[in-house]
């Protein structure tokens, strides 16, 4: 339990749940460690939180893998939160979902200063829309998997939920920084950058 306990607060300090920490891991020699992807979310201080449930997926996006994973499920469903216990290759779809979501909304957002999730989904989705798909293809060529149908629809449904969210670029090396460096690798190889319009707007706003 204190070693569960260690890593949520890992989580909470890292905003792990929105980023990749796969490679961290790896690093530390934990590439089998127990996951929680939390789509679930706390407005302010004393409010009830808010649950990954969409009209895409209303059965709830909260996923958790590993040997504590049915544990932890237990445990946000006694607090009222959905939460489905997966095998290692579909959570790691879902993470990879998660981490495009974030990193495609926060970043169109920040193209459009005081846009929140729900006004980039609403009024700049042609964009956002372009930006998941081509971060999607990067992240499956990279990983060697086949996402589920309807990305782009799951992670849109998630926007809608969570409208007021407000937009920004932020924890660069957990977030946006994986889908750059593989830019990077792949222009350094001699080959077309596999993400360009993420690129081009990471520079015009000037965080590359």
């Amino acid at each position: 339990m204190m070693i569960l306990k260690l890593f949520f607060n890992l989580l909470l300090n890292l905003d792990g749940t929105n980023g990749m920490l796969e490679p961290w891991l790896e690093s530390k020699g934990l590439n089998d460690a127990d996951q929680v992807l939390a789509y679930f979310a706390v407005s302010k201080l004393g409010e009830p939180p808010i649950d990954g449930k969409t009209d895409t997926n209303p059965e709830g996006l909260t996923a958790a893998y590993g040997k504590w994973g049915s544990a932890v499920a237990s445990r946000l469903q006694a607090g009222g939160l959905s939460c489905k216990v997966l095998e290692k290759n579909a959570f790691q779809k879902q993470m990879l979902e998660k981490l495009i979501w974030i990193c495609s909304f926060m970043l169109v957002g920040a193209l459009h200063p005081g846009a929140t999730v729900g006004v980039v989904e609403k009024e700049h989705r042609n964009e956002v829309s372009k930006l998941i798909l081509e971060l999607a293809d990067a992240a499956a060529a990279e990983k060697g998997l086949v996402f589920d149908d309807a990305v782009e629809e799951r992670l849109c449904a998630y926007a809608r939920a969570v409208s007021h969210f407000p937009t920004a670029v932020k924890e660069f090396q957990w977030r946006n920084g994986w889908f750059y460096a593989l830019s990077q690798k792949a222009i350094s190889e001699g080959k077309p950058d596999p993400c360009p319009s993420h690129t081009a707007w990471l520079k015009e706003l000037k965080v590359v």
